[in-house]
């Protein structure tokens, strides 16, 4: 049976994981500082699709967290990954903010309101009614319709707000069509980032706060999987699901101590 000191790479969730609310959680930043020390490879994986790795490295070094924007991959990235190794044209309608176009523009897209290809949505501060009628009519039009993540809600300091997963439903509705939807729990996204550090399933690790996206994710996609308890779930909660973490800590501070 694998355990953690047989892993070689890492992939982790970042909220709940290595922060919580733009603070870092205790031991992040000894993690990071250890695997960059050891030339560990790994990749911090977030379902947020608004910002470049640029961006979010720059915001991560904020709440103290040195994580180079190589060792970041989004569900932007992943989406754009995807669609670059499909047939046919290269042409997308997105709803989406700058993480999403620059990784489609980066893989190749053209960027068109005139029989795109795909319509592609992703997390945007601002959904347009227009924009959301113009996917409807494209994609009843024949556009592949593909999603980034299928979170239905993001966090604000005032609340919960709708997100890509919510916002989808809506043309869903409206067009009969189901998206591709690309982020975790898709075991796709952890597949196109193992390929991105030329990892192995066998001695991978994936570590997450959440048994519904992280884990089960992790756990289809063949790898070892650490449920941290820093985020959203708890001991208690982990008997309710029908699958188990391959190991539980605390947070990531009693994965420094093994490494």
């Amino acid at each position: 049976m694998r355990t953690a000191r047989d892993i070689e790479c890492w992939l982790t969730d970042m909220d709940g994981v290595l922060v919580h609310e733009n603070q870092p959680i205790p031991g992040a930043a000894e993690l990071l500082k250890r695997w960059v020390d050891t030339s560990r490879r790994f990749l911090v994986l977030t379902n947020n699709s608004i910002y470049t790795p640029r961006d979010l490295s720059a915001r991560l070094a904020l709440s103290g967290l040195v994580v180079p924007e190589e060792n970041l991959w989004t569900s932007a990235l992943a989406t754009a990954d995807f669609l670059a190794g499909q047939r046919g044209e290269k042409t997308a309608f997105v709803i989406g903010e700058a993480g999403l176009t620059t990784a489609l523009h980066e893989a190749g897209f053209v960027m068109t309101e005139t029989d795109p290809a795909y319509v592609v949505m992703g997390e945007t501060r601002n959904y347009s009614f227009e924009a959301i009628t113009k996917a409807v009519r494209l994609i009843n039009g024949g556009a592949r319709f593909i999603v980034t993540n299928p979170d239905t809600t993001g966090p604000s300091a005032e609340g919960p707000l709708p997100a890509t997963g919510a916002v989808a439903a809506m043309v869903t509705a409206a067009t009969n069509r189901q998206p591709y939807v690309v982020g975790k729990p898709n075991p796709m996204m952890f597949r196109s980032a193992m390929n991105r550090i030329e990892a192995h399933s066998e001695t991978t690790a994936m570590i997450g706060d959440r048994m519904d996206t992280d884990i089960v994710a992790g756990m289809e996609a063949g790898l070892f999987t650490l449920l941290v308890l820093s985020g959203v779930t708890s001991r208690e909660e982990i008997e309710t699901f029908p699958y188990r973490p391959s190991q539980v800590m605390e947070s990531v501070a009693d994965l420094v101590a093994l490494l």
